[in-house]
């Protein structure tokens, strides 16, 4: 049977220590986070086949974060190029037992207007696997 639950308690963890060797810490004032796993496919498809085949080749995937800028400015370091990647850790609860993790490079950008609070969004393309615990 399904459980679905409330999104209001995810979390991001991400290394944003100035060199990515320093354990992931949560990243402040953030709202959402998603993450995008595909598979790249080769088309093998023979003559006589009744439909179109394909074999899998190498998995992908990217994170993806956004929420209001922090003024302490470590969500700036996330987007510092580190040449392993940096660690990371997509939570939807607080009860620790079923995340994502993985490395990635970073981008990031903040958007600022007269008439709304600052905010930043970034992304992260795999560095490594994505995998997870408890999903």
């Amino acid at each position: 049977m399904a459980n679905p639950i409330s999104g209001r308690k995810g979390r991001v963890y991400i290394d944003a220590s100035a060199n990515g060797t320093a354990a992931a810490s949560p990243v402040a004032n953030l709202n959402t986070w998603g993450l995008d796993s595909t598979t790249d496919k080769t088309e093998v498809t023979s003559f006589g086949d009744g439909s179109k085949t394909y074999v899998v080749v190498l998995p992908d995937g990217s994170i993806s974060f956004g929420g209001f800028y922090d003024t302490a400015a470590t969500q700036y370091n996330v987007s510092v190029s580190v040449a392993s990647g940096r660690k990371f850790y997509l939570y939807s609860s607080t009860d620790n037992a079923s995340y994502f993790f993985g490395l990635a490079h970073f981008d990031l950008s903040i958007t600022q207007t007269v008439s709304g609070a600052v905010e930043v969004s970034g992304s992260g393309s795999a560095a490594s696997t994505i995998s997870s615990v408890g999903v």
